[in-house]
């Protein structure tokens, strides 16, 4: 687990971390999820070992009540053996070439995470690059949305969050995220 970066907007500190999310202290971890919440691979796949199959259970018990998550939506489950209390499963795009409005969704499944873990009264949350492992979204520019969301949200809501840490075990992912919020934010960075 290592902090690249350290920002801080209003009363919230953004981390940027290279390291595994199933490992993070915070009250959340953030699940990047297919609409049916069938948690195979990447990162779903490695929440549900180190959560264990209770997640797969309740997250199978969402979908038969309230149907598939709509892609930009969010569901909650609780965390199984994980340090977090919950699972914040957010289906963000499958990237088709940015002409099929990819980045709005994305935006759409970054807000409506940091909504969900405001709504719960959540101090801290560690989040996953949605959508830019296996469904293709170019990392940069899904840096870029998750800068410009993550803004957004803080400047113009009151929001329980003290620490929101972008965590990604791919260290590349974790680079590019810095690079692109260093550069968003340089007047807002600074060390531990």
């Amino acid at each position: 687990m290592k902090v690249l970066l350290k920002i801080k907007i209003k009363n919230t500190i953004i981390e940027i971390v290279n390291g595994d999310i199933t490992r993070e202290k915070t009250d959340a971890i953030v699940n990047a999820a297919n609409s049916h919440l069938s948690h195979g691979g990447g990162v779903a796949g490695a929440i549900i070992r180190a959560g264990g199959k209770i997640i797969q259970e309740e997250s199978d018990e969402y979908v038969r009540k309230y149907g598939p998550v709509k892609t930009g939506e969010v569901a909650v489950t609780g965390a199984g053996n994980l340090f977090a209390k919950y699972v914040i499963h957010a289906v963000g795009p499958i990237w088709r070439g940015g002409q099929n409005r990819e980045k709005e969704l994305l935006g759409l499944a970054v807000k409506n995470v940091l909504k969900k873990a405001t709504e719960l009264k959540l101090k801290s949350i560690s989040i996953p690059a949605i959508s830019s492992g296996i469904f293709g979204f170019p990392k940069k520019l899904c840096a870029e949305v998750f800068a410009n969301e993550i803004e957004d949200f803080l400047k113009n809501n009151q929001s329980t969050l003290e620490l929101i840490r972008l965590t990604n075990i791919d260290e590349y992912t974790s680079k590019i995220f810095k690079e692109v919020l260093e550069e968003k934010f340089k007047n807002l960075t600074f060390e531990n």
